[in-house]
């Protein structure tokens, strides 16, 4: 078992490793001991994700039905054969996962696949279920069960994952909107994108980072450097979006080379040895 349970975490790191450079750097710079559950956790959402954009010509609402009982299922009895599901359930009860955050998450993914335009109401509720929740799922881990601890770094670990989403939502638009037809900002017109609009979004993911700087500063040591890592590569992100015009952002995707992440990486490096973080 212990071999079976090794190579189903395995199985989440490699996937997090094909899927997302910039996340496995800020695993990488976590303490050790939270590497695997972080794989593990990130697996999860990820493939949920998978089917909701990328799984066309198959019946994603029969596969993300069929993904959300297996989930369920592994988690009560504690084993699945599917790896993804098995290391995901392994971290839910180690570390006592609410399951209203994987509810919460699992809606988020079903909304994809009946909605098209978001109001305020819904566009919050993605927010929440999408990346909010995966942030607290994280923030469990870091704090091993303290949960005094959970309750005061909570907020702000929702805000650092808003941030995300909203940043990578205005990095995709081009794949959102134009392939997907979706927009998850309310009130938004994407046939008119104004600098307005665009100023307007920026604002308010300005807020959600200063937000969440609060927070990370105060994570736990194993934790903060990943955790800075990740805030410090969206930040970089953010500002080459808000350097582009609405046109551009609308007709490509915006990146953060591998050298600049490499920069960032060896800076939260040192600041760690140092002790200045």
């Amino acid at each position: 078992m212990d071999l079976y349970t090794t190579t189903t975490l395995e199985c989440s790191k490699l996937i997090t490793e094909h899927y997302s450079t910039s996340f496995t750097l800020g695993i990488k710079t976590l303490d050790k001991k939270f590497h695997l559950p972080i794989y593990a956790i990130y697996g999860f959402v990820r493939y949920a994700d998978e089917i909701v954009d990328t799984f066309e010509g198959y019946d994603k609402k029969t596969l993300l039905s069929r993904f959300k009982s297996d989930t369920y299922v592994a988690i009560e009895e504690g084993i699945s054969l599917n790896p993804v599901l098995h290391s995901f359930q392994l971290i839910v009860n180690k570390y006592k996962i609410d399951h209203e955050l994987i509810e919460a998450f699992l809606h988020s993914m079903e909304m994809d696949l009946y909605y098209a335009d978001y109001n305020q109401e819904g566009y919050e509720a993605y927010i929440y279920g999408s990346a909010e929740v995966v942030g607290l799922m994280c923030l469990r881990v870091f704090c091993e069960g303290n949960l005094a601890e959970y309750d005061r770094l909570k907020a702000d670990a929702k805000r650092l994952g808003s941030a995300f989403q909203k940043v990578n939502f205005l990095r995709d638009i081009k794949s959102d909107f134009q392939e997907r037809g979706r927009t998850y900002f309310p009130d938004v017109d994407f046939t008119n994108f104004t600098l307005e609009d665009k100023k307007a979004i920026e604002n308010d993911i300005q807020a959600d980072f200063d937000a969440a700087l609060r927070g990370i500063l105060e994570l736990p040591k194993g934790a903060k450097g990943g955790v800075y890592l990740a805030y410090k590569y969206y930040l970089k992100l953010f500002d080459k979006i808000k350097n582009c015009p609405a046109s551009r952002i609308q007709n490509e995707r915006i990146r953060v080379p591998d050298y600049q992440k490499l920069t960032m990486l060896a800076s939260t490096y040192m600041k760690l040895q140092l002790n200045v973080l």
